[in-house]
């Protein structure tokens, strides 16, 4: 589950990344345990949400024209290139239309795609990432190549395990689109102001791993979206 050093890529092997790699070092156990939760879980959890998976499917193919799938070149442990699987949000070919970072009211957002972002149920379909090893469940988000390319030494960290469907990150911008909304170079605010401060708590959250840090940040992530569902409730019925 952890290379030794010198098979590290030669990116990564600097004396930032050295720190986080002699923690890990200590969490071996702990890693194997991780990949086996991965595992196990995601195959149930792909079983029990199987209508959930034809419902969404049928709903996105009769809102707008395109695939199911939203499939994307995303960069998870070792720098390893994958094809990350998630639920088609937007309209086709919206990546090659605009920046990659998507805002709060992005106009290529599908009618049935807002609702599925707002309970992220969009990342449904990483489970099949989760089974392949590309991704975990609790771990860095995968960036998209030109962002990781931008990476400082000591961001290269996060790397050393597989991109994650969430985090703590995750969790604290989760208003991540409001924050660019209104962003001149959406791009450059958040290669320069957003994406440190998520890294810093990435590499913070590698610190802290551990089975109990996980299981609790996964239900927090639950506990945000319900919240965050309760919300849009309340204000349709102020609406109304």
């Amino acid at each position: 589950m952890l290379r030794k050093w010198e098979c590290l890529p030669k990116r990564m092997r600097n004396q930032a990344v050295r720190k986080y790699y002699n923690i890990l070092q200590t969490k071996k156990k702990y890693l194997v345990l991780k990949r086996s939760f991965d595992l196990i879980v995601s195959i149930i959890l792909l079983i029990a949400l199987l209508p959930i998976f034809i419902l969404v499917s049928i709903a996105i193919k009769f809102d707008s024209k395109g695939p199911i799938m939203f499939r994307q070149i995303r960069v998870t442990q070792y720098g390893k290139l994958f094809r990350i699987y998630k639920f088609r949000t937007m309209v086709t070919n919206a990546d090659k239309n605009g920046t990659q970072i998507t805002t709060k009211n992005d106009a290529r957002i599908t009618k049935v795609g807002r609702v599925l972002r707002k309970l992220r149920l969009d990342e449904i379909p990483q489970l099949f990432n989760i089974i392949t090893g590309d991704m975990t469940f609790i771990g860095t988000r995968p960036e998209v190549i030109k962002y990781v390319e931008k990476y400082t030494d000591e961001m290269w960290a996060t790397l050393l395990l597989p991109a994650g469907v969430t985090s703590e990150t995750s969790i604290r911008f989760k208003d991540e689109e409001k924050l660019l909304e209104n962003a001149d170079d959406v791009d450059n605010i958040y290669i320069n102001e957003v994406l440190p401060e998520k890294m810093k708590c990435n590499l913070t959250s590698m610190e802290k791993l551990s089975f109990f840090y996980e299981i609790r940040t996964m239900f927090r992530t639950v506990r945000e979206v319900l919240k965050k569902e309760k919300n849009a409730v309340g204000s349709e019925v102020r609406i109304r």
